[in-house]
C-alpha cells in the first residue's frame, strides 16, 4: 500500500540517507589510501585490499538481498543492515592494523549490499504507482551522487583531520537512518515458513561473484593470468556461475530467481545498467588520477572539480521523473544522456598539461546533466514489468549488474592505459635521435640553460636528457588517458540501440509489491 503526505516524504529521505551512507564509502576511501598506508605500515599492494575486500563483498551481497528481504521482512533486514554498517564503520575506524581494517571493510560491503536494493524496494512499494519515475529519480540522487561526492569528503577528511575520520562520519548518520526506519517504515511480510535455505545457491553465488569481482579489483595490477591465484579464481568464477545458474533454475527455492528475465525490460535492462556503471565509475576512477598523477591537483581539488557536476545530476533528476510521469518515453531520455556522456569524454580527450580547473567544468556539468538522463530512465525500463516479490530481486540484481559494470570499467580502462602507455612512449621515443631538427633545437636549449645555471657541459647534457625524458612520460600519460576518455565514450555511444530493444510505455507505471 503506497504512502502519502509526510510519511512518503520522510520513507524517502530515510532511504536515500540509507543508499548515501553505501555509496560514498565505496569511493571515499580511495584518496585516504596513501595515509592508511603509511599509518598502519602497509604497501600499497596490501592496503589496496581495504577497498578490494569492500566492493567483493557488497556485489556478492547485492543478488541474494531480495531473498533475505523476502525472508526476514524487508524492514528487519534493512534495519539490521544499517546497524552492522554503522558499527562496522566504527569497528574501521578503530582498526589498530591492516588485517583488522580489511575484515571491518568486508563485514562493511556485506551490510553495504543490503541498503541499496532492499531500500530501492521499499522505496517502490512507498511511492504511488502513476509516481514511479519521481520515486526512481529521488533514489538516483544517493546513486549517482554518493559516488561522485566521495572523493570530495574524501579528500577534505584527509587534508584537515585524520583518515579513521572517514568512517567516522558515518555513525551519526547511520544512526538517524537506523531511528527514521524503526520509526517509519512498514513491515513487509516474511516468507519463510516452510521453505528450506538454498545453502548450495548461497555458496555457488559467494564463490562466482566473489572470484569475478576479485579478478577485476586485482587482475591489472597482478599482470592478469600471469599470477596462479588469478587463474584459478577465473576457473572458480566460471565453474561457480555455471553451477549457480544451474542450481537455482532447478531447485524450488531459489535465492536469485532467474526465472524473472523472462520480462524482456528487464533481460535487456540488466545489460544497460552494466554499462551505466562502466562509465558512471569508470569516468569517476580514471579522471582523478588524470588530474593529480599529471596535472598535479590535490585530492580536495580534483573532489571539487567534480562536484558541481554532481549537483547537476541533483537538480536534474526530480525533471526527469516529472518527465517519465509526463509520458516522454524513457527511451528517448536514456539516447541524451548516452549522447552527453559520449560529448563529456570527447571534450576531455582533448586536454593538454596545460589544461586547468576551467577547462573541466562544462565537460563534468555535461556529464552530470548526462548521468541523470541514464540513471533515472534506465533504471525505470529494468524495472517496469517487475512486481510482487520480483521486485526485490529484480533491484538486487540491476544494481549487482551495475556494480560488475563499473568494476569491468576500471579493469578494462586500466588495462587500456597500461597497453597504450607503452604504444605511445615507444612512438615518442623514436623522436628522440640525432637526425630529428625538433628533438636537436629543444636539446641544445636545455643545455644551453642548464649551462648559464653554471653546469658543466657534462652535467648539462645529462640533465638534458632527464628533462626530455620527463616531457616524455608527460606526454605518454597525457595521450593514454586521452584515449581512455575516448573509449569510454565510444562504448556509451555504441550501446544507444539497446535501448530501444526494450518495449516502449506512454507512460512508466509500476505496481507496487504485493503480498
Amino acid at each position: 500500500m503506497a504512502e502519502t503526505g509526510f510519511r512518503k516524504w520522510i520513507i524517502t529521505i530515510t532511504v536515500i540517507i540509507a543508499a548515501l551512507l553505501e555509496l560514498i564509502d565505496t569511493t571515499i576511501v580511495n584518496v585516504s589510501l596513501p595515509d592508511i598506508q603509511g599509518n598502519l605500515g602497509a604497501t600499497l599492494e596490501d592496503v589496496a585490499w581495504v577497498v578490494t575486500g569492500y566492493a567483493v563483498a557488497n556485489v556478492i551481497v547485492l543478488p541474494m538481498s531480495g531473498w533475505l528481504g523476502s525472508r526476514f521482512g524487508r524492514k528487519n533486514y534493512f534495519l539490521t543492515s544499517i546497524i552492522v554498517f554503522t558499527v562496522a564503520s566504527f569497528l574501521c575506524g578503530n582498526a589498530t592494523g591492516l588485517d583488522e581494517l580489511v575484515l571491518f571493510r568486508i563485514l562493511q560491503g556485506l551490510a553495504g549490499g543490503g541498503l541499496i536494493s532492499t531500500g530501492q524496494a521499499i522505496l517502490i512499494e512507498t511511492w504511488p504507482r502513476e509516481e514511479i519515475g519521481t520515486a526512481t529519480a529521488l533514489f538516483g540522487l544517493g546513486a549517482v551522487f554518493g559516488p561522485t561526492v566521495g572523493p570530495t569528503i574524501g579528500g577534505y577528511i584527509t587534508e584537515h583531520h585524520s583518515w579513521p575520520w572517514i568512517f567516522y562520519v558515518n555513525i551519526p548518520v547511520g544512526a538517524l537512518a537506523a531511528f527514521l526506519t524503526v520509526t517509519f517504515v512498514k513491515e513487509t511480510p516474511k516468507d519463510a515458513k516452510g521453505k528450506p535455505v538454498d545453502w548450495w545457491g548461497i555458496g555457488l553465488l559467494a564463490v562466482a561473484v566473489g572470484s569475478l569481482q576479485t579478478i577485476l579489483e586485482k587482475g591489472e595490477s597482478e599482470d592478469w593470468f600471469s599470477k596462479t591465484y588469478i587463474l584459478l579464481l577465473t576457473i572458480s568464477a566460471i565453474l561457480g556461475l555455471f553451477f549457480f545458474i544451474w542450481r537455482e533454475m532447478t531447485f524450488e527455492f531459489p535465492i536469485v530467481n532467474f526465472k524473472i528475465l523472462r520480462h524482456r525490460s528487464f533481460a535487456v535492462g540488466m545489460f544497460t545498467s552494466f554499462i551505466l556503471g562502466f562509465g558512471l565509475y569508470g569516468s569517476v576512477f580514471v579522471f582523478p588520477i588524470f588530474c593529480q598523477s599529471l596535472l598535479g591537483f590535490s585530492p580536495q581539488q580534483t573532489g571539487e572539480l567534480l562536484f558541481p557536476g554532481g549537483m547537476c545530476t541533483i537538480i536534474m533528476m526530480p525533471f526527469i521523473g516529472k518527465a517519465l510521469k509526463g509520458g516522454i518515453p524513457a527511451q528517448y531520455m536514456a539516447t541524451g544522456g548516452m549522447f552527453l556522456f559520449f560529448v563529456f569524454t570527447t571534450m576531455l580527450s582533448h586536454s593538454t598539461l596545460e589544461s586547468g580547473p576551467g577547462n573541466f567544468y562544462w565537460p563534468l556539468v555535461i556529464r552530470g546533466v548526462g548521468m541523470a538522463l541514464l540513471f533515472v530512465p534506465l533504471t525505470t525500463l529494468a524495472i517496469q514489468d517487475l512486481k510482487g516479490p520480483e521486485l526485490g530481486q529484480g533491484t538486487g540484481l540491476n544494481n549487482m549488474m551495475r556494480q560488475l559494470g563499473g568494476s569491468f570499467g576500471i579493469a578494462a580502462l586500466t588495462t587500456l592505459i597500461h597497453i597504450r602507455q607503452a604504444s605511445h612512449r615507444s612512438n615518442l621515443i623514436s623522436n628522440i635521435n640525432p637526425y630529428n631538427p625538433a628533438f636537436i633545437q629543444q636539446q641544445q636549449l636545455l643545455i644551453g640553460n642548464f649551462k648559464a645555471k653554471g653546469f658543466s657541459i657534462l652535467d648539462a647534457t645529462t640533465m638534458a636528457m632527464k628533462a626530455m625524458d620527463g616531457k616524455v612520460i608527460k606526454q605518454t600519460l597525457l595521450l593514454t588517458y586521452n584515449d581512455a576518455y575516448w573509449v569510454a565514450g565510444l562504448i556509451m555511444l555504441f550501446s544507444i540501440p539497446l535501448i530501444y530493444l526494450q518495449p516502449f510505455k506512454k507512460s512508466v507505471s509500476l505496481p507496487a509489491d504485493a503480498h
